[in-house]
Order: C-alpha cells, then sequence, then structure tokens
C-alpha cells in the first residue's frame, strides 16, 4: 500500500487517554516527522484533527499529499468499561437467556467469598428469548418462531433500545435462523443497530461467541458516530485519500469493516506499538525484544519473538481485577498478546487505608491532567514526580510547546504525600518514581513468565512520552543488560501503522479428531474463507498476485479443555498432509508445555485463516544529525536527583537531535527530544546506531560512584 506520486504522504494517528500522537512519512524520500497533541476527551477526531493539521503546517505538506491515514484508538475498549455503550438487547434461543450470566459456572478465585463476577452489558430484562433449535450437526430440530420474532424486536423497540445481538445455539453450524432473525429486525426496527454472532465470530463456545457479539453491537452506534466525525473532518482539511483503521490483531482494515465489525479495534492502539517494536527489532537485528510502551495513562508490555508480536485468540476486557484472567468480558478476537496496567505519566499518586503509597491505575489524563500542566488538575501524577526529580525540563516538554509547573507539582506531592508519609517533597517524588517502575517491572515479568520466557533474555525497547523517562530504571529492576530508545520515541506507536498490512482474519468451526479428518470438509472451509478474503482484499485495491494466506487451526489432546494454536500447510489438504500437521502440534505443544504425550488423540475444534495484503515497506530518514562528537550535542547541565549519589547531581543533558551515529558517552545523562526524554542512570553505557536508537548498555549491579558533580 506505498503511496502513488500523487499521494506520496501517509499518516498515523494515535489516539492514548492523555496524548494523540502522530506520525507523517514520505514515502518518496523516506523523511519521517512525528508530532503529539493533547487528547480531547470529549470528541478524539478535534485532537486527531487539530494534531494532522499542525503537523501538515510545519512540514509543509499538503493535506491533498495525503495517500493514507491509518489510525488506532482506544474507544471501544474505553466504551464498554465505562460501561457507556448503546442500550442494547439480546435474542437467542429459548432456554438460554441466562448464558452470559452463567458464563463458564467457574470461580476465577475459588478463596473469595466477595467474589465479583463481571457483569453482562445486557441487563436481563433485555434478553429476550425465540423459539426455535438448530442440532450440533446444524440439522433443524425446530423453526424458527417468526411471529415470535416480530413481537419481540417491536416490543424492544417501544422500550428505547438502540442496538440487538443475535446468538441462536449453534449458529456458528448453520447461520440459517440467526439470518432470518436479521430480516426481521431489518423490517420491524430498520433504525435499530444489529449483530448476529454467526458474522461477528462462527465460532464454538456458546458463552463466548454471546459476550463478543454483545460488545460488538454495544459499540456499534458509539463507533460509527465517531468515524463519520472523523471522516468529515478530514474531509475539511482537504483529505482525498483513504481513512484505513488498525485492528487489534495488528493488520488493518477499511472504515466499512471496523463499522460493522468494530468489536476488532479493541485493542488497535496497543497494536500498532508492538508493530513499532518489531519493526526497530528487525532493522537493528534484534528480533527478539521485549517492548515497553508507557504513555500518558498506561504501561504496555509485549514479547517480540522472531520479529513478530505474540498473538491470541482470546480477549478479556473490563476485568473487576486487572491481574485476575476469569474476572472480565471474554471476547473471541485476534490480539496481539500484551499486559496493560494503569501506570503512565497521569497515573495518580495517593496514601491508602494502611498508610502505604499507592500509584496507578486511575490517571488524571489529558483533563484536568498532572498538577504540573496547570489545566486545573490538584493531584500528584507520575509526570509531577518526574518534573520535581529534574527528569523533565519544565521549559522544554513538547518542544517547549507546553510549560510546566514545577512549584505546582511540588505542591501536590507535598500535600498529598509527603506530609502523610513525614518525608520532603523530594522522597516522596522518588517514592513515586520507583513505585511505578516496579509495578511495570512486575507486570512486565508476568507477562514473560506465563508465556515461559526468561525477560532477562530479552533487550528492552522503550518508547512512549513517558517510557523513556522510566525504561533505565525498570531494565535494572528485570536484570537486563541492554535497553534501546528509537528516534521519535514519544510518538513511536504511530509509526506502527505505517508497517501494517490490510488484512483480514476468518473462524470456522468443525469438530475432528485429527486421525478422522474429512478432507472434503475442511478444504471446502478454508476455501470459503479465503475467497471471502481475496474478494475484500481486492475491492480496497490488493492485486491478487500481491495476496497471501496464513491458516492455523485450534487444537488439543482429547480430553482437554483449552486448545493452542498450530499452523496448518497452503494449498489443497489430503491425507498426505496428516504428518505435517501432527509435527506442527508437536512443536507447538513442547514449545509451550516442554513435552508431548504419546498415544493420545489430537482433536480440532477451530479452522482460521488470515489473507493479506504486501506489508507497507518503510525506508526511514530522520534528517542529518550533526557530529559522532556527544559534546556538540551538549544543551548543558541540570540538577537531576540519583539514589545512587543520594542526592541531586549536575547531569549533562543532550540534544538527541544532535546525536548522530557512532555518538557514546557514559551515564548518568538525560537525552532530550520533543516528544520524550531518555533518562539514564549511571551504570548505563549510552551509544548511537547507524539507525538513530540510543543503545543503552547496561553495567553489572554492583554499586559505583556517580560521576556526575552534586549541586553545590
Amino acid at each position: 500500500m506505498a503511496s502513488t506520486n500523487a499521494h506520496r504522504f501517509r499518516a498515523g494517528v494515535d489516539i492514548g487517554g492523555t496524548f494523540t500522537d502522530l506520525t507523517l512519512v514520505d514515502d518518496q524520500s523516506g523523511r519521517l516527522w512525528v508530532g503529539k497533541i493533547l487528547t480531547t476527551p470529549g470528541d478524539p477526531s478535534v485532537a486527531v484533527q487539530e494534531g494532522l493539521a499542525q503537523l501538515l503546517r510545519e512540514t509543509g505538506t499538503p493535506a491533498g499529499g495525503l495517500g493514507n491515514v491509518i489510525h488506532g484508538t482506544t474507544l471501544v475498549t474505553n466504551a464498554i468499561i465505562e460501561r457507556k455503550g448503546a442500550r442494547t438487547a439480546l435474542l437467542t434461543t429459548r432456554g438460554f437467556r441466562d448464558t452470559v450470566e452463567i458464563g463458564r459456572e467457574s470461580r476465577y478465585d475459588q478463596y473469595d467469598l466477595f467474589l465479583e463476577l463481571p457483569q453482562p452489558l445486557v441487563p436481563r430484562r433485555w434478553r429476550r428469548e425465540v423459539a426455535e433449535r438448530i442440532l450440533d450437526d446444524g440439522s433443524v430440530l425446530e423453526p424458527l418462531d417468526v411471529e415470535g420474532v416480530e413481537q419481540e424486536v417491536a416490543a424492544l423497540r417501544a422500550e428505547g433500545i438502540e442496538a440487538i445481538a443475535v446468538c441462536l445455539l449453534h449458529s456458528y453450524k448453520n447461520p440459517a435462523h440467526e439470518r432470518q432473525v436479521a430480516e426481521i429486525v431489518g423490517r420491524v426496527a430498520p433504525a435499530m443497530y444489529l449483530s448476529i454472532s454467526s458474522e461477528v465470530v462462527p465460532a464454538i463456545r456458546e458463552y463466548e461467541r454471546a459476550s463478543t457479539t454483545i460488545a460488538n453491537v454495544y459499540v456499534r452506534p458509539l463507533v460509527d458516530a465517531y468515524l463519520h466525525r472523523l471522516e468529515g473532518r478530514l474531509r475539511a482539511l482537504g483529505f482525498s485519500g483513504r481513512l484505513l483503521i488498525m485492528i487489534s490483531s495488528g493488520a488493518i482494515c477499511t472504515v466499512d469493516t471496523a463499522r460493522r465489525i468494530p468489536v476488532r479495534l479493541i485493542e488497535s492502539g496497543p497494536a500498532a506499538g508492538a508493530l513499532a517494536a518489531s519493526y526497530y527489532g528487525q532493522l537493528t537485528g534484534r528480533p527478539n525484544l521485549l517492548s515497553f510502551d508507557m504513555g500518558g495513562t498506561t504501561a504496555k508490555a509485549c514479547l517480540i519473538d522472531d520479529g513478530k508480536p505474540m498473538t491470541t485468540p482470546d480477549f478479556e476486557v473490563a476485568r473487576v481485577y486487572r491481574f485476575k484472567k476469569g474476572s472480565g468480558l471474554p471476547l473471541k478476537t485476534t490480539v496481539i498478546e500484551m499486559i496493560e496496567i494503569g501506570a503512565g505519566g497521569g497515573s495518580i499518586a495517593r496514601i491508602d487505608s494502611l498508610g502505604l503509597l499507592k500509584v496507578g491505575p486511575d490517571s488524571a489524563g489529558a483533563n484536568p491532567g498532572p498538577a504540573c500542566y496547570s489545566l486545573g488538575g490538584t493531584e500528584p501524577t507520575v509526570t509531577d514526580a518526574d518534573l520535581v526529580l529534574g527528569y523533565l525540563d519544565p521549559a522544554f516538554f513538547l518542544g517547549g510547546k507546553m510549560k510546566l509547573d514545577r512549584e505546582a507539582a511540588l505542591r501536590a506531592i507535598r500535600d498529598r504525600v509527603a506530609k502523610p508519609l513525614g518525608m520532603d517533597e523530594v522522597r516522596a517524588a522518588w517514592g513515586i518514581h520507583q513505585v511505578v517502575n516496579e509495578n511495570m517491572a512486575s507486570a512486565a515479568r508476568i507477562h514473560a513468565i506465563e508465556r515461559g520466557k526468561d525477560p532477562r533474555a530479552y533487550p528492552l525497547f522503550a518508547f512512549g512520552g513517558a517510557g523513556p523517562v522510566h525504561a533505565y530504571r525498570v531494565a535494572r529492576i528485570l536484570g537486563l543488560s541492554t535497553l534501546l530508545v528509537p528516534p521519535g520515541a514519544g510518538a513511536a506507536s504511530a509509526l506502527g501503522f505505517l508497517v501494517a498490512p490490510l488484512a483480514f482474519d476468518f473462524v470456522r468451526s468443525a469438530y475432528f479428531r485429527l486421525d478422522q479428518l474429512d478432507w472434503e470438509t475442511l478444504n471446502r472451509l478454508y476455501g470459503e474463507m479465503e475467497e471471502e478474503g481475496f474478494g475484500l482484499l481486492q475491492s480496497s485495491g490488493v492485486a491478487r498476485e500481491d495476496m497471501a494466506v496464513s491458516r492455523t487451526a485450534d487444537m488439543r489432546y482429547r480430553g482437554q479443555g483449552h486448545e493452542i494454536n498450530v499452523a496448518v500447510p497452503a494449498g489443497r489438504l489430503s491425507p498426505d498432509s496428516l504428518p505435517r500437521i501432527v509435527a506442527a502440534f508437536d512443536a507447538e505443544y513442547r514449545r509451550l508445555y516442554g513435552r508431548v504425550a504419546a498415544g493420545i488423540p489430537i482433536e480440532t475444534l477451530n479452522w482460521r485463516v488470515v489473507v493479506s495484503g504486501p506489508r507497507p515497506t518503510l525506508r526511514v530518514d530522520w534528517g542529518n544529525a550533526a557530529a559522532a562528537d556527544p559534546a556538540r550535542a551538549l544543551k548543558g547541565h541540570r540538577p537531576v536527583y540519583l539514589p545512587e549519589g543520594g542526592d541531586y547531581v549536575n547531569c549533562p543533558v543532550y540534544d538527541r537531535y544532535h546525536l548522530a551515529p557512532g555518538a557514546r558517552f557514559p551515564g548518568p545523562a538525560i537525552v532530550e527530544e520533543r516528544e520524550s526524554t531518555l533518562v539514564v542512570g549511571p551504570h548505563g553505557q549510552v551509544s548511537v546506531d547507524p539507525h538513530l536508537n540510543l543503545v543503552v548498555e547496561m553495567k553489572d549491579l554492583r554499586r559505583e560512584p556517580v560521576t556526575a558533580s552534586p549541586v553545590v
């Protein structure tokens, strides 16, 4: 999807809870620019329009020269967490209205006497049953009661329902009844938003299928209205290209697809960050990375193996307890596997009922923001602590576009944290800084270990507005030896949009024992999914010869309750394909669990296909840096708090834009660019690689003297 000469520019836009990040690339020259602007929570499309207009103006780029704008948003996640979606009803098979309440009939914490279960998005009074029954082989036991459906839809319309989810028993096998219901809804209540499970997620497991379908239609009106506003604002800028949307799997889709199945956008913003880490890992010859993205509201950690982020077909949203699987609403949609916690620059520090210092997960966000923003915020945040510690320059935040008030930060920390703890503001600020570091390091360690990985084997790739500020300490806690920070790190997640392919994924459920496969049925299922994908890509302007197909299947040993995702060979499948499929299952099972079980039959449940277009090429040129001599990039010194020295020290501050490949200097050091700041402690050695990445090599953990001069 490279731009034509008339549309030689592409832009990526990532809306976060505090800031909206933007990236602009000239596909002819490779020149890349980044921008950052405060998010507008009331209408996020306002920040997109203003930020893009500002970036185009600063770079002298005409809006008509933009071929594609690729966008990611947290709108879907926030709407579900905050319960701000449409007034939604569920139509389901008679006897199954409580499926979404019963769930899996398991307790995610069996010892918690006050266990709180996730509440369904549809209250019981709006979960209506219809007479019909399809068996698990797809045959019809009881025809659909058309008159009964008409009466229920009319009643729901009279009650002010805005959206209807339809999830009938075994519709993944035979969608005929769901399609009949869709026709009735379109006739009786044509203004109603509608999602049927056989289109949203035609896969086995009733609870997960219903939960996903409900979530999809719950956010459809919101996403539809937002994308309509966004398209209007882009047109007002003079944009005549294509708006594309990042989905949770790391691919991009058309606006029409996003409007129809918005649940796939659940992790669209964080997915772009993982793709950016993957891009830089391949660029620098480091295919294995631990991606660390810390923005204003959240921090995300993701493992990149062999140049690709891990993905999973299952996700939970709106968890009652963030780290307890089963405490959220399950969604059957492919997402990039990562861990996300409420730890960002805007995370609020407070003293809990036990007198302990806590940071997050609640955030000051963009409005009112940290106390130092002078936008009305009074709560002490991580950004306030970083400012007090000297890690941020109050006159150079966002390149000087936004001034920070150090006195306001001191006041907030003194009143809300230091006084209750009986300590001075500096020690309280260091406590805030280190608590959030420990929280993020703990989350990253959990994420890696749960996947059988040792985090110490991975370099840390840090980005996001607050990521480079905290990455050195996080890496030290994890025991990592190398830290990488890309140029434009503060908005690097937006770069991920520019390297994502246009793609569509599909799933069909068909249970088989692997040694009893119906090869004709299997080939038909794969053929149907691939042809649907080819058609969608062709309608989006991708040539057939440029399309790629990836096949997988969800398999397990007989008697197990969970599956693993296994690669399936391309082409027409036959009994001759069986040894390769079994070998792929054994290899993946051994990788995950360290062993295989001989003699136990293998079962298959779901068959998956991803049809994708070509991955866009990105040749980045950040402009010419001044020199490899770091002395020429030295901006000066400022007081920075370092616990190794026990106080503030005069720390050298370097201009990121004047550091060329080959530059080397020791820590402690501060490296500033407009959108982020890298803080390096005394045990780090900084160098600049050929791609302008800052590479921090860590010395061992033994205490060493601080080389910078103490502040007198």
